[in-house]
């Protein structure tokens, strides 16, 4: 399935040396992609042997991932894919016949019914973040090579606003007057430039399936707030500066204010973000899959 940070885990499980690890993506786009899919994996596959595990990301491509022969299935449910009740159906259709369903948060992993793990097992496998890539770059430079004012302040909303789970409408509630920055068709090689170009990192989400964006501005010590979702309870706990709790626009402000206020917000939050880097996960996730074999 396609998404950079099922790439970022494919690589960090790559590095690891001791796994033969192939990837196969598709754009889930039109009525016949699933299918197509499931063709192409056929075509390639079908006829030379087969794998030890094949693992699917997100409950839809469970589906195709029928095609390509394997001694063990499993998939990662990310959020959506249980939340959409049209993606749920045909998501909690599949899980029966799977060794291994996973979810990539203890939340998530409470989404799931009891039925739906009949045949195997069940695992919290999250994807983590590449701690190579998001890590704090001066913000003067990380401005400049956006074009952006060096005095700033700038916020960043870290997704597309078009998501209406993201809540883009309470990040400017809060920002009121001040730059927000928002991700939406940013490479994703180029997003640690706009998270160490903002003084803070807001994530006002209603629900996340784990959180990508609290662990990402957590690696660049950049100052984070966070509704209590996915990740956030557990990656934010303790850290000096960064805010996790209910969308409250008075509560927020107050968190907020100093970060506007200082010419160089940050915080110390990259050895939190270390705990859920895509090496470890990635290690998490060869452990399993060396269970089902």
């Amino acid at each position: 399935m396609r998404g950079s940070f099922v790439r970022d885990q494919v690589r960090a499980l790559q590095r690891r040396g001791d796994l033969e690890v192939e990837l196969f993506e598709f754009a889930p786009a039109g009525p016949g992609a699933y299918a197509s899919a499931a063709r192409e994996l056929r075509r390639r596959y079908g006829h030379g042997g087969r794998f030890d595990v094949v693992h699917a990301h997100f409950g839809l491509t469970a589906w195709p991932a029928f095609a390509a022969p394997a001694r063990a299935r499993a998939v990662t449910l990310h959020g959506t894919d249980l939340a959409h009740p049209r993606s749920r159906a045909i998501t909690l259709a599949a899980l029966p016949f799977l060794e291994l369903v996973a979810t990539v948060s203890e939340p998530l992993a409470g989404a799931l019914p009891r039925w739906a793990v009949r045949r195997g097992r069940s695992a919290v496998l999250p994807i983590g973040v590449d701690a190579d890539r998001f890590k704090p770059i001066p913000r003067p430079d990380a401005r400049a090579a956006l074009g952006l004012d060096p005095a700033g302040p700038y916020l960043l909303f870290p997704a597309d606003p078009r998501r209406p789970e993201k809540r883009h409408d309470r990040a400017l509630a809060l920002a009121s007057g001040v730059t927000l920055l928002a991700l939406g068709e940013v490479e994703p090689e180029r997003v640690p430039l706009w998270v160490n170009a903002a003084n803070a990192v807001l994530v006002p989400s209603e629900r996340e399936g784990f959180g990508l964006a609290v662990l990402e501005a957590l690696a660049c010590d950049v100052p984070v707030l966070a509704t209590p979702v996915g990740i956030a309870p557990a990656a934010l706990r303790g850290v000096v500066g960064a805010y996790c709790g209910p969308f409250d626009l008075e509560a927020w402000g107050r968190a907020l204010a100093p970060h506007l206020a200082a010419a160089d917000p940050r915080i110390e939050g990259r050895s939190r973000a270390a705990e859920y880097s895509t090496d470890r996960m990635a290690a998490r996730v060869a452990a399993v899959w060396r269970s089902l074999v």
